[in-house]
């Protein structure tokens, strides 16, 4: 069955965080239903649907950022009470809008996630998570990692408390009182959980996660191992998954999954006999979509999936038809009374739209002949972010404002490439650069009007870091500027992951030293990406990364006084030597530094390049061969003398052409990977090669994989 959702708009309240809106239920299984919505000006509102016309129930005074509202009750009971958090504090309202609860927790972190179960009050901040029980603290705990979401098995169908917490480091990690039970692996960062079907399914220990780079799945929460349902990866690379939920929309007596992305699209899965999800609707939207539930709030009895965007949009996606079907020799009909207030409402349109024109006018007049002129300017918020893709080694930047965008400037002190993004319809262009005095990259990208969101994607070089800034100028007067600052790492391309291949020969890097767990930490923070700012507790700490680009890996052991690093790429080993080093020269800290090297990584590490070498340099040959080919083609009506091959390259122009457009510098990238490890490689046997390196460059060219090895071997001798 085909679903067919049709988009309705409500209202625009402001600016919204994530999970900051729900609808509260009805008595009445069909009956409409009022949604309730924070945003960022600290104001609760709370409306509802009565014949096509917005009907605000209340709205609370400004306070401080709404962070995350869920709703509540007594656990047999409905629940329709209103519970949000602002910075320490956690309210309570009736759906009448009166305040019942204003609990100030004192925790040293603002609350960023919050569930509500009877009198269970389970709260996260950045690193903390505490459970209240009728707001008395109850248990307490301190991840390892930053906390993106909190939410607690059903206490009606599960004996025993247990909270669950979603943590940056790809981990669930399951709470019994104070304790760690134990964590559960992901595929990605999980940034939010839902009950599965609202209530944890059949034995309540079922759970929903979506995660940063777009996957979804399902785990079963046993008391002492967890069971892995099923997860759907990301084929299309769609965003991360800001909201989950769960409502029948396609009327099968089956609960389907609402998924709202950080991209603006809305997806709805369903099961197959299998009980697997399968895609059934989509739809974009045009801001990220920061809360999504499923309910009737327009037409009762006509189901919706409804929909809070970044810039405060409350949207619905209808099964109700929009136009009715009109009967042969049938017309539609103003009575004169509608016609009336339509004129009334468009002239009243025409004279707001001159009014703001004129005041503009005087507006920019003032600012620009009055010296002692005062301009205000207008403030704007930016939703951002930069994370690292594993299926291509790129970051992807996302740039979301609340207004529309006029032009977003990129420079670099650091060279990075710019890849295409189909999503992006903005014009770039490009600045000369002084590289001299570290400035590699100027890049203006222009939007198109009523643009609120801009994608890129760029990809670093490993060993070269330092910082990419975003100036971005959004279509608003007077002119104003908000700069982002992202840093790129000396090992940017590597990915937090939970085990090792052992079976590999791995290089050891050895530090010693008088330095402190906190400070070894902040070292490797600045080497390498998704290390927890705070320093987790334990005397010991220990990180497995692995290369999106090479697939190589790296196991980072320290503690206070000693360091221990293992890679399979003699390179990143190279790279860490010299940050760590670095590093603790800035501090006056000596280090002792040994290192061992295994000859059996460098072939096993060219191997691995092997593939991507061979591919691009086909590639590249093919695309130089395209010109003199499409002229040939002109020239010759008949193309039977030319080889299978050449005929396959003239089949295939504009899939090669887009493959090489898709992939710049690639080839180089390669060459400069091989390059490095043969430097490094003699620069740990105490050799300077970089002589040599005119002569590798000439093998490279010539590529024949057993050449390479015995030029590795021979040292170029």
């Amino acid at each position: 069955m085909e679903l067919n959702l049709t988009r309705v708009d409500y209202l625009q309240v402001g600016v919204t965080c994530p999970r900051t809106m729900c609808l509260l239920p009805e008595k009445k299984a069909k009956a409409a239903q009022k949604v309730a919505v924070g945003d960022q000006e600290g104001m609760l509102h709370c409306f509802g649907v009565k014949k096509g016309e917005i009907v605000q129930n209340f709205k609370t005074l400004p306070g401080p950022k709404i962070t995350r509202l869920e709703l509540g009750g007594p656990l047999d009971s409905i629940q329709e009470k209103i519970f949000i958090t602002c910075g320490s504090e956690v309210k309570g309202f009736t759906k009448k809008g009166k305040q019942f609860l204003g609990f100030d927790t004192n925790l040293t972190e603002s609350i960023k996630t919050m569930w509500v179960s009877g009198s269970h009050l389970f709260l996260g901040g950045s690193y903390i998570f505490n459970h209240y029980v009728d707001c008395k603290d109850e248990n307490y705990f301190l991840s390892s990692d930053r906390i993106n979401d909190v939410t607690c098995l059903p206490l009606k169908k599960v004996p025993n408390v247990t909270p669950i917490l979603a943590c940056q480091d790809r981990v669930l990690r399951v709470i019994d009182g104070s304790e760690l039970l134990y964590e559960v692996e992901v595929a990605g960062p999980p940034q939010t959980m839902a009950l599965f079907g609202r209530d944890g399914g059949e034995n309540g220990n079922e759970i929903l996660y979506g995660t940063s780079d777009g996957k979804v799945g399902l785990v079963e929460i046993e008391r002492e191992n967890p069971i892995h349902k099923w997860e759907v990866p990301n084929e299309k690379r769609s965003g991360g998954i800001l909201c989950i939920d769960n409502y029948d929309i396609t009327a099968d007596g089956i609960p389907d999954i609402l998924i709202g992305r950080d991209d603006g699209l809305v997806e709805v899965y369903a099961y197959d006999e299998t009980d697997e999800p399968t895609l059934k609707f989509s739809q974009t939207l045009s801001e990220s979509v920061s809360s999504i539930q499923g309910g009737i709030v327009g037409s009762g009895g006509h189901d919706e999936v409804v929909c809070c965007t970044y810039a405060g949009w409350i949207q619905g996606l209808t099964t109700e038809p929009q136009h009715k079907a009109l009967g042969s020799g049938q017309k539609v009909t103003i009575s004169e009374e509608s016609q009336t207030k339509i004129t009334i409402l468009k002239q009243e349109m025409e004279d707001l739209q001159r009014k703001v024109l004129h005041e503009r006018e005087a507006y920019q007049q003032a600012a620009l002949t009055k010296k002692d002129g005062i301009s205000a300017l207008p403030q704007f918020n930016i939703n951002d972010h930069f994370t690292l893709n594993r299926d291509d080694a790129s970051y992807n930047l996302s740039i979301e404002v609340q207004v529309a965008i006029d032009n977003v400037l990129l420079q670099s002190d650091v060279p990075i490439d710019l890849l295409d993004v189909e999503r992006n319809s903005a014009v770039i262009s490009y600045s000369a650069c002084d590289t001299e005095n570290g400035n590699f990259l100027l890049a203006t990208y222009r939007c198109q009007a009523n643009t609120t969101r801009l994608e890129l994607k760029v990809r670093s070089i490993e060993g070269q870091y330092g910082v990419l800034q975003a100036y971005v100028t959004p279509r608003v007067q007077p002119k104003v500027c908000q700069v982002r600052q992202y840093l790129i790492k000396p090992l940017s391309l590597h990915q937090r992951i939970h085990n090792l291949d052992e079976t590999r020969p791995m290089n050891t890097l050895k530090l010693t030293g008088q330095f402190s767990l906190a400070e070894i930490h902040s070292w490797v923070n600045q080497c390498l990406p998704e290390i927890p700012e705070r320093t987790p507790p334990g005397d010991s700490i220990n990180f497995h990364f692995m290369s999106t680009f090479l697939e190589t890996q790296l196991d980072c052991l320290y503690k206070k006084g000693e360091g221990i690093f293992r890679s399979d790429n003699i390179s990143t080993i190279s790279i860490m030597k010299d940050v760590l080093t670095k590093e603790a020269t800035k501090r006056k800290i000596n280090l002792n530094i040994s290192y061992e090297v295994v000859d059996e990584t460098i072939p096993a590490t060219l191997w691995r390049i092997h593939p991507k070498l061979e591919y691009h340099l086909l590639l590249a040959k093919k695309f130089q061969l395209i010109e003199a080919l499409k002229e040939l083609q002109i020239h010759e009506e008949d193309l039977s003398f030319m080889s299978p091959e050449y005929r396959q390259i003239l089949e295939d122009t504009d899939k090669l052409q887009q493959e090489y457009k898709k992939q710049p510098c690639r080839l180089e990238r390669l060459y400069g990977m091989i390059t490095d490890l043969f430097i490094d490689k003699f620069k740990f046997k105490g050799s300077n090669v970089k002589s040599k390196v005119p002569q590798l460059l000439q093998v490279l060219d010539n590529y024949e994989v057993e050449n390479l090895m015995e030029f590795f071997n021979t040292g170029g001798n």
